[in-house]
């Protein structure tokens, strides 16, 4: 038994109970446990097995996923202060990491998807003309102009374009202007943080 339990569902059982008409002796008695463990679950002073669960929630002819809906609304967000970013400079290329997402798994995290503010000076650049590398990006231009060489081809840039491709080409993003450029730029998988 533990006080502390992560996550407390035993309003929810207890409501729907309720609502039913139903007392803790009768949903004891359809799932197959006893009255004391359905109060006690509805107290929250146990967290029961998923076998327990299920033939509780089937007691009360509701989906599981009610029990749940309420953790899923409370997963943790990441927040970066912007005094607090970290920051990389490259060849008069300036990158901020704003966020990132991640995944947990048995042995470690794994970064997913990463997004920069980049700044880049005039006549700087980023990027690789002979390699390209696995993955995707989208860029918003915000302020400034330049070009997109990808491949063979060039695109003009300005200030409110935006752009995706696939990294898997070499490309290079250029300042052509006479001020810095500013974008925001997503990478999957991340490459730079």
């Amino acid at each position: 038994m533990s006080k502390n339990l992560n996550y407390r569902f035993g309003e929810k059982i207890r409501l729907v109970r309720e609502r039913r008409g139903m007392t803790l002796k009768e949903v004891g008695s359809e799932a197959n446990v006893s009255e004391s463990l359905v109060s006690q679950i509805e107290r929250n002073k146990v967290s029961p097995s998923v076998d327990t669960l299920m033939a509780i929630t089937d007691a009360l002819e509701i989906d599981p996923e009610y029990l749940f809906r309420d953790y899923k609304k409370k997963r943790k967000i990441q927040i970066t202060e912007e005094s607090k970013r970290n920051s990389l400079t490259l060849n008069d290329v300036v990158y901020y990491q704003l966020a990132s997402i991640s995944e947990r798994d048995s042995n470690a995290v794994t970064t997913k998807i990463e997004t920069m503010l980049i700044e880049i000076n005039p006549g700087a650049q980023k990027g690789d003309i002979e390699y390209g590398h696995p993955g995707n990006e989208i860029g918003i231009i915000l302020n400034g102009t330049g070009e997109l060489l990808y491949g063979t081809e060039t695109y003009d840039l300005k200030k409110g374009d935006s752009l995706s491709f696939s990294s898997d080409i070499p490309h290079i993003l250029r300042n052509k202007g006479t001020e810095m450029m500013q974008a925001i730029w997503i990478i999957t998988p991340p490459r730079v943080f």
